[in-house]
């Protein structure tokens, strides 16, 4: 279920980052220092992840761009942009990393009678920008946000061309929750989830979980440890390990799509 007029693009991004991913994953010797990117420079020319620093844990490079192109590679090699508003790009491949086996999915029984009793309706790729913009909204904790401007059209885009997908909980006509995240392979990697109302951020990332098994999907990278997450079933692989299952799980690439349709069925 591909978008008319955006599948080239598409796939000349997997094919250009197939090649390059083949020369990102090897082991090599830590830095001392971050590389700094041009937005000139190739998409592919992050250093080795096990170059990253350790403190701060996981800091690989600075600058470049977030195109499509670049940000399909980073994903595939095991690296992600994080950084605030008034900070260049900063690359980070983290170790160890937050994962889920969506196997390993872990729901209470209370989490459990609340997806019985729920009633809110579901949906995936209908309100990408909507669910991006939730995530950026300050939270009660904070007034900060991750989520760029910059970050959110990058992402928008890779939604429009096929590669993130959103996942939606409504109340009624009103969005109050969801999460997102880069489809490559068998990995899905997850990026951010909010809720406006108890339990909706949960409610959509069980059944997305549920789903992506029955896609076949094999590995959920979660990037960051948290204890929300390890209440879900989350675990922590070194990063090589990591690396390693993504040389397995994101080659191929897939085929960019969307999943509305699909999702809505699994939902009935």
């Amino acid at each position: 279920m591909r978008r008319t007029g955006e599948t080239g693009r598409s796939l000349r991004a997997r094919d250009e980052i197939s090649s390059v991913r083949r020369q990102r994953l090897g082991r090599a010797s830590p830095m001392t220092e971050v590389r700094w990117l041009s937005p000139s420079d190739a998409p592919g020319s992050f250093p080795s992840p096990d170059r990253a620093l350790t403190e701060p844990n996981g800091l690989l490079a600075v600058g470049g761009d977030l195109s499509p192109e670049r940000l399909l590679i980073a994903y595939s090699s095991g690296i992600f942009p994080w950084y605030e508003e008034g900070q260049p790009i900063l690359w980070w491949s983290p170790d160890p990393r937050a994962v889920l086996w969506p196997e390993e999915l872990r729901v209470s029984r209370r989490l459990a009678r609340t997806l019985r009793r729920t009633e809110l309706t579901l949906t995936a790729d209908t309100a990408f920008g909507a669910v991006i913009d939730g995530c950026a909204a300050p939270r009660r904790y904070s007034t900060e946000t991750w989520i760029t401007a910059e970050m959110n059209v990058a992402y928008q885009t890779l939604h429009e061309i096929g590669w993130a997908h959103s996942f939606e909980a409504w109340q009624d006509a009103e969005l109050v929750g969801g999460l997102y995240g880069v489809a490559l392979g068998r990995v899905f990697f997850g990026e951010s989830m909010f809720s406006r109302v108890s339990n909706a951020s949960k409610i959509a990332f069980v059944r997305a979980i549920e789903y992506l098994r029955l896609r076949g999907f094999a590995l959920i990278d979660c990037q960051l440890w948290s204890g929300h997450l390890q209440s879900l079933g989350a675990t922590m692989l070194p990063r090589s390990t990591f690396l390693g299952e993504l040389r397995n799980l994101c080659d191929p690439f897939g085929d960019p799509g969307y999943w509305t349709a699909e999702f809505k069925h699994y939902c009935e």
